[in-house]
């Protein structure tokens, strides 16, 4: 979403400091609580889909497939449609996503061990909660390391799609290595790139809009370190 910055220091200069720390507070909270009952609600789908045994009727089958593809739609249209489409389907959008996501990774309880999905959630969200507080607080710019994060994204989906057909063991483990260092990085840039995007002179739609693919940001950074993590870590059943 293009969100318009033109004069905003100008803007902001005019307003008291307190009354902008507030509303960047409140801000990022609706930004955390869009995250967090994200993963909540595609971690109750996931394990639903699994405890019901549906997750095994369909994986490996045409509709499994489906389902794993499905969530990049959502992405799609909430990133160039958001500034066409209302709030209120913004946000049907973000919450039917996160649940179609919850189909779609319902299969890791069928390669991991439970006991290791719940370890590698902790040690993911402790991970995720210290850079994300980081990229919060520094005074640091961290544009330049953001862009070079993304070529290295870039890669990753480059030698994921190479390893389809390679099926190398060496270059699997290599980029879940790369990945997690990756989206460490990603999560403490966008936060700072996220605060950034505040401006108080926003209307309640365009600051909802923001609020909504900020966290949509957070969210695709802790899903991918949880995978990638899981990857490196997990215990696969016997």
């Amino acid at each position: 979403m293009a969100f318009d910055s033109g004069n905003r220091a100008t803007a902001r200069s005019a307003l008291p400091q307190v009354g902008i720390d507030q509303g960047l507070r409140s801000y990022m909270l609706r930004v955390y609580n869009y995250m967090t009952g994200a993963l909540a609600l595609t971690g109750g789908v996931a394990y639903f889909v699994y405890s019901s045994g549906l997750i095994e009727q369909i994986y490996g089958t045409p509709v499994y497939w489906v389902a794993v593809l499905a969530p990049l739609a959502f992405v799609l249209v909430l990133s160039f449609g958001i500034q066409k489409i209302s709030l209120g389907a913004a946000q049907a959008i973000f919450w039917g996503y996160a649940a179609v996501m919850g189909l779609s990774m319902a299969s890791i309880f069928l390669v991991y061990t439970g006991a290791s999905i719940a370890e590698v959630f902790f040690i993911t969200s402790a991970t995720f909660l210290a850079m994300s507080l980081w990229g919060y607080t520094t005074k640091r710019d961290l544009s330049g390391v953001g862009h070079f994060l993304m070529m290295g994204l870039i890669g990753i989906i480059i030698a994921m799609v190479v390893n389809i057909f390679l099926q190398s063991p060496a270059v699997y483990f290599a980029i879940s290595i790369i990945g997690v260092l990756v989206f460490t990085g990603l999560t403490a840039w966008d936060t700072q790139r996220i605060k950034e995007m505040y401006w108080d002179g926003d209307s309640t739609e365009i600051a909802g809009k923001k609020s909504i693919m900020g966290a949509l940001a957070l969210y695709l950074d802790f899903i991918n370190l949880f995978l990638m993590l899981m990857q490196l870590m997990g215990q696969r059943r016997n």
